[in-house]
């Protein structure tokens, strides 16, 4: 379907692709993953024809049609989220737009309606329609926003509307640049799942680890000026990844061994006649070697400690009987809410359902209208978007605002810290006014991070981050010792983070004492009794709202207890499963080290031999992992 030959493309003495040769069939599901400026994005511009390659061609199957949802704002013109979702040609929003106006100003013209509304059912325009629908409700549209002009809606909803419309129009080709950032979770599981039975092929530019999980079949990784192709999921290709740069950190260790042996010989007769020549020969023997070049060290491996908040009591933050709405639309009515030191709390639920807003309760940003907020003894909170208002200084420098801390803190680390959040070389001078919005998320992080409250509440904190600066972010708050609410629809992050899981829906509050497979482990055992459930369940009279908290109280209770009773059952198999991956990492080393003995070259076939066994170890490696993460999960 797309076919890419030799291209070359350089940004004045930066190559960003040196004769690069790619090929997409239909049916391939193809993640494009690489650090921020790699060039992901410019890939993207080429094969759209968007900029020209400076050599090399790139060629299309005839007729195939090519979709594109771009990472930036895309346009909100002056048509309805409707309009713009069936429009998949100017045609059929003009012809639309006719029968919408004829129908309010000429009702009783009806040959000239029969003529738009034959041309409008020629071109499947009320199929479309019907289709359309279904599109923006998967993506948490309601059906009165549907006649709403684009331009009443924020970014986010925009770009769903354009995400619609590419659905609706089904091309050949669909490439999607960061599709999830401007999706809630319940949204972005419904898009996954209609992505799984998509007839085209896909191409995407996605952060979200899970989502290239469960979809991605292939990953091209931009590194140096090539693309390098690896089969499988994002999993898959980590594991091959680091079996291929254990292999050429051992290629690479024997050629710069042999480099010195020969200049040894070099230095020592050179200047002797009877070996000049000898020496010269070895010279252009180094000449000769095809280099192999230095593998750079990975940033995702990079580890550090915070600094820690001031510990506070057991109870951080309670809430008791709280009532909220916006006008007549009533969002709680009476909850209940606790959490405690050392929590790890999931807010999920659907789009709308007031997870923001209990966010914004807790922190204090919204005013409690009735009923008590009470934090707990010694508790200072701190509210993500808030805290990036707030905060930031505008004619302060990216490098001046990390350092304006209490917390002491050196120079070396906090570069280390804004390097790992994507400042990197010069960008730590930038002055905070002329930050993008993400770039601005991403100095609140790290300023939150530098200088954590005791009660941390996060909205969406992974949206502007690439995947080793998530990974900075999980292996930081799970460092913390404080209490975390927050609300994400990166399924990786919460899966690696959270301890307790918070369903928001329809005004109420379910706890579940687990982290996220439990809490899907649960929902999957409710939803198999979901109809004699549903024949039983009343709305509660409002007198008897405390006799239902108790009853709440007691359901938690119990759910406790049978967690930890399942805990003392998988407690020894997860020690089984820890034990027997320290025994293959420690494998992992020895055959490691055994590929960087030159000796191991010398005996035929060996090398082959170690280099199978290692791929084993990370295959292994990975299996087990994956398992011991569940069971470590439900333990």
């Amino acid at each position: 379907m797309l076919t890419v030959g030799d291209i070359s493309k350089s940004f004045a003495a930066r190559t960003l692709f040196q004769d690069v040769s790619l090929q997409v069939n239909r049916g391939d599901r193809i993640g494009l993953v690489g650090p921020n400026g790699a060039g992901k994005s410019t890939l993207f511009s080429l094969l759209l024809r968007q900029q020209a390659p400076d050599s090399g061609t790139i060629s299309f199957e005839k007729n195939a049609v090519v979709g594109h949802l771009p990472q930036e704002q895309a346009p909100a013109g002056p048509e309805t989220v409707l309009e713009l979702a069936i429009g998949i040609t100017p045609e059929l929003t003009g012809l639309r737009r006719q029968i919408k106006a004829l129908d309010s100003d000429h009702p009783l013209e009806t040959e000239h309606h029969e003529n738009i509304h034959a041309r409008y059912d020629e071109l499947g325009g009320h199929q479309l329609e019907a289709k359309a629908k279904k599109m923006l409700s998967g993506l948490s549209f309601r059906e009165k926003d549907f006649n709403r002009p684009l331009g009443e809606m924020s970014g986010g909803w925009v770009m769903r509307a354009h995400l619609a419309r590419l659905l609706v129009q089904s091309p050949d080709l669909l490439m999607l640049d960061e599709p999830t950032n401007h999706l809630d979770l319940e949204s972005l599981l419904w898009f996954q799942e209609y992505l799984r039975g998509y007839a085209g092929a896909i191409l995407m530019i996605s952060h979200d680890r899970n989502f290239l999980n469960v979809l991605t079949t292939q990953i091209w990784e931009i590194r140096h000026g090539k693309v390098l192709r690896f089969r499988g999921n994002y999993d898959d290709y980590l594991v091959q990844r680091a079996a291929a740069e254990i292999q050429l950190q051992a290629a690479y260790k024997n050629q710069q061994r042999e480099i010195a042996h020969l200049m040894e010989f070099v230095e020592r007769f050179r200047a002797k006649n009877s070996k000049a020549s000898q020496a010269q020969s070895k010279l252009k023997q180094i000449e000769r070697m095809e280099k192999i070049a230095a593998p750079e060290t990975d940033g995702r491996k990079i580890k550090f400690r915070f600094p820690q908040p001031p510990r506070s009591g057991l109870k951080a933050i309670t809430l008791e009987g709280i009532h909220h709405s916006y006008g007549e639309n009533i969002i709680y009515r009476g909850i209940d809410f606790e959490a405690q030191r050392g929590q790890r709390i999931a807010l999920v639920g659907p789009n709308g359902a007031g997870k923001s807003t209990l966010l914004k309760i807790l922190g204090g940003v919204l005013p409690v209208q009735q009923g008590i907020r009470q934090p707990g003894h010694n508790v200072k909170s701190g509210y993500y978007s808030q805290y990036r208002i707030d905060m930031l200084k505008p004619l302060s420098s990216v490098f001046e605002e990390a350092m304006d801390t209490p917390q002491r803190v050196t120079e070396e680390f906090v570069r280390t810290i804004l390097g790992c959040f994507l400042f990197r070389g010069d960008d730590i001078f930038k002055k905070v006014e002329v930050l993008s919005g993400g770039e601005k998320s991403r100095l609140a992080l790290v300023k939150l991070l530098l200088d954590p409250p005791n009660l941390l509440l996060m909205d969406e904190p992974t949206t502007h981050l690439d995947m080793p600066s998530i990974d900075a972010l999980i292996a930081a708050l799970e460092q913390f010792h404080g209490a975390i609410i927050f609300i994400s629809h990166d399924i990786h992050f919460i899966r690696q983070l959270a301890n307790h899981t918070v369903r928001v829906e329809g005004g109420r509050l379910a706890h579940y004492p687990g982290g996220y497979q439990y809490y899907l482990d649960k929902t999957a055992a409710a939803s198999a009794q979901a109809s004699s459930a549903t024949a039983k369940t009343e709305p509660a009279p409002r007198p008897a709202a405390k006799v239902d908290r108790k009853e709440q109280k007691r359901i938690e209770a119990e759910q406790r207890q049978a967690f930890s009773n399942q805990r003392k059952i998988r407690q020894p198999l997860v020690a089984r499963l820890e034990a027997e991956i320290m025994r293959l990492e420690t494998r992992q080393k020895e055959v490691a080290a055994e590929l960087e003995k030159p000796e191991t070259y010398q005996k035929p076939g060996h090398a082959m031999q170690l280099n199978r066994e290692l791929l084993d170890l990370s295959h292994r490696l990975k299996a087990m992992g994956q398992q011991w993460e569940t069971e470590a999960e439900k333990a």
